[in-house]
């Protein structure tokens, strides 16, 4: 193998879209308020989504937002820039995956749990996650002064968090774009709508002048898309959501979050958890997605079909009875033998994608000694690795990024010691992660992004570098502010921007804009929600059906710091674990020399990763109809379409979700006359 393998159904996504030749200014006044306008208007909503149905409305918001804008503006006789569009749709987006004080609805629940009381973790949780005080919690308000430790360190992870993975991770772009080369495949799905609104604007212009229509694919595959997400989300949120308002309980006609068929199936097959969500977003998810990685799913949830059974036979699974519904089962099966077995298959995928990076950082060096052996100097590369760069996108320079590494790691580390009592072994547990292992999975996730759309992520190293130490007594240890963001993740952000022409500068100067915005709106609305009614509740059937099998699992892990027997030990099996490595790398290298598509091997390993049927079962159905009949009669163009139809779909049910939700909020707030 002296070449990298290149795959035809990534080199698809590769070829959508170019990077411009010019940059444009992004940010202006129209972008803070779009900003004003989602942290007024959506956030609450998508609160509201989050404990319904546990989903957001991120990419409905996002497009709701430009639409609107777009429409003012042309009633305003102006026209927004691809750039000013892509900056309104990361804001909104930003808003919409930033609501930190909407974590603390989740943290008063967690620490009057049963799961946290019955294993004895609720005791000894630090008053700045949340205060035990029932007295206190009883109020269902943030604004009590108990509070106050945990608002503040919310707010200290913000400022870092932010400052942290904006400008770490355009470090990273840089390298692996401007200086590796690298394609970023995935990038142009994120940019291809922007696309379709700029040309919206571009066609009617042109109507305006009597000029013919050119071009105009992309604003009807999105209004296709908008009408789908409308019908479908009057039916599956605002039916529920306003009925839950009117009546005792909501009225619903597709069962949310999905549909659980565990109990009539046990007899046939054991521990085996099976149903199915009948979301149509997923069914989308499945034809923008490629195809052989929802396949590769699929295949790994058949053999975990087939294989539970034969586990529960031999008494590896011996929690499971034929009475556990969907939850019961996946955490049943999670204690007695996924929580160890997946943990090595997610250190086989880590492994993988180490393995890939590794062997294309050989082959590109071996490349680039021949090129310096047939030209006989390579002198020009060397001098500037950052040549061909595209002039004008806005960069700044490599000693201001090393600047903030160093800022906001010590940052982090000096604010844990402290609530720590500067526990020498969690120090240089902290260290390290600052130091070695941030940086490290930062760049293999870069590099994963660069060539395959993939993320790289190593399991449980926290919590193994946590039990390690030695640390014991309390569970304080699991809340700290850790040092350990993977800033890979975004580097395809910064290709999307690159694609739209979008000057860098202009997503600084949003970033600065959104932090006071989202702070304040997240906590103003998580104040107000949590007064409506108690979390988890009959009005909130995501949270109450899947919260406490969440606070479980996570007791798992804490009950480990208490310095007596607990679930943990109980759950984690050394033997299940190196089984589950052994067989997942096993898989990967046999997939691999048989010359498999790479999207079909990482989703083969990840479908056994006690995975949900619900959601993976609508998403391959979704493939399989995109591949063998939309891919057919369209051919290359499908690719194109459809993810600007999901983009569509996004925004019609985000904007019939919002208005359920604006009338669930006005019917709840009005004072019934007992008369």
């Amino acid at each position: 193998m002296t070449a990298i393998r290149t795959d035809k159904e990534l080199e698809q996504f590769r070829n959508l879209m170019e990077v411009p030749s010019q940059f444009e200014e992004g940010f202006n006044w129209t972008s803070l308020a779009g900003a004003l306008f989602i942290a007024m208007l959506m956030v609450p909503g998508a609160m509201y989504m989050n404990l319904l149905a546990g989903m957001g409305v991120g990419p409905a918001a996002q497009w709701v937002t430009v639409i609107l804008f777009i429409e003012v503006a042309r009633r305003a006789h102006k026209h927004l820039k691809r750039a000013e569009i892509f900056i309104l749709f990361f804001m909104a987006g930003a808003i919409m995956q930033q609501q930190q004080f909407a974590g603390l609805l989740w943290n008063q629940f967690f620490v009057q749990s049963r799961a946290s009381i019955g294993l004895g973790v609720a005791d000894t949780i630090p008053h700045w996650y949340a205060p035990g005080d029932p007295e206190v919690l009883a109020l269902r308000s943030f604004l009590h002064p108990a509070w106050y430790p945990a608002v503040g360190l919310i707010i200290f992870q913000t400022l870092l968090g932010r400052l942290n993975v904006t400008i770490l991770s355009y470090g990273l772009f840089r390298i692996a774009s401007d200086v590796e080369k690298l394609p970023f495949p995935m990038a142009p799905i994120g940019a291809q709508g922007i696309l379709a609104l700029a040309e919206q604007q571009t066609e009617e212009s042109k109507r305006s002048r009597g000029q013919e229509d050119e071009g105009s694919w992309r604003w009807r595959v999105f209004s296709i898309g908008g009408i789908l997400g409308l019908s479908f989300g009057l039916l599956y949120m605002a039916l529920p959501t306003i009925t839950g308002a009117l009546f005792d309980e909501p009225i619903t006609i597709l069962p949310i979050p999905f549909t659980d068929w565990t109990p009539k199936t046990s007899k046939y097959l054991s521990a085996v958890a099976t149903g199915m969500s009948l979301n149509l977003g997923q069914l989308i998810v499945g034809m923008v997605l490629p195809f052989y990685a929802m396949l590769g799913s699929f295949v790994g949830l058949m053999m975990q079909v087939v294989a539970n059974p034969a586990l529960h036979h031999f008494g590896l699974l011996p929690s499971w009875n034929t009475a556990d519904d969907t939850i019961q089962t996946m955490f049943h099966n999670h204690i007695d033998f996924y929580f160890s077995f997946t943990i090595g298959i997610a250190l086989a995928i880590a492994a993988a994608g180490i393995f890939q990076v590794f062997r294309s950082l050989r082959i590109r060096r071996k490349e680039r000694r021949r090129k310096e052996e047939l030209l006989g100097s390579a002198e020009e590369e060397r001098v500037s690795p950052y040549r061909g760069v595209p002039p004008g996108r806005g960069d700044i320079r490599t000693p201001w990024i090393l600047a903030t590494y160093l800022f906001t790691s010590m940052s982090y580390i000096l604010v844990s010691g402290w609530l720590i009592d500067w526990h020498p072994n969690v120090m240089v547990v902290l260290f390290f992660f600052a130091f070695l292992y941030q940086p490290f999975i930062s760049y293999v996730t870069a590099r994963l992004e660069g060539m395959a759309g993939q993320v790289m992520q190593i399991p449980f190293v926290r919590e193994a570098a946590f039990i390690l130490s030695g640390y014991s007594g309390d569970v304080k240890i699991w809340f700290l502010p850790v040092p350990i963001q993977n800033f890979g993740r975004r580097t395809v952000f910064y290709r999307q921007a690159e694609l739209t022409g979008t000057k860098f500068w202009s997503i600084w100067k949003a970033e600065l804009t959104l932090v006071p915005i989202v702070l304040l709106s997240s906590i103003f609305f998580a104040e107000f929600i949590w007064r409506l009614a108690e979390i988890p509740s009959a009005n909130y059937p995501y949270a109450q059906k899947m919260w406490e099998l969440g606070a479980a699992q996570q007791c798992i892990i804490f009950s480990s710091t208490l310095g007596r027997f607990s679930q943990f030990q109980e759950a984690f099996r050394p033997e299940y674990l190196a089984a589950g490595a052994g067989f997942g790398l096993l898989l990967f290298f046999v997939m691999w020399f048989l010359n498999l598509p790479i999207m079909l091997i990482y989703g083969t390993i990840r479908g056994l990763n006690n995975t949900l049927p619900h959601v993976v079962l609508p998403q391959f159905i979704g493939a399989l109809i995109g591949k063998f009949y939309f891919q057919r009669k369209l051919g290359l163009k499908w690719r194109q379409y459809i993810p600007v139809v999901a983009a569509g779909f996004a925004c019609g049910m985000g904007l019939i979700t919002v208005l359920a939700v604006g009338l669930n909020f006005l019917a709840t707030a009005v004072i019934r006359i007992p008369f």
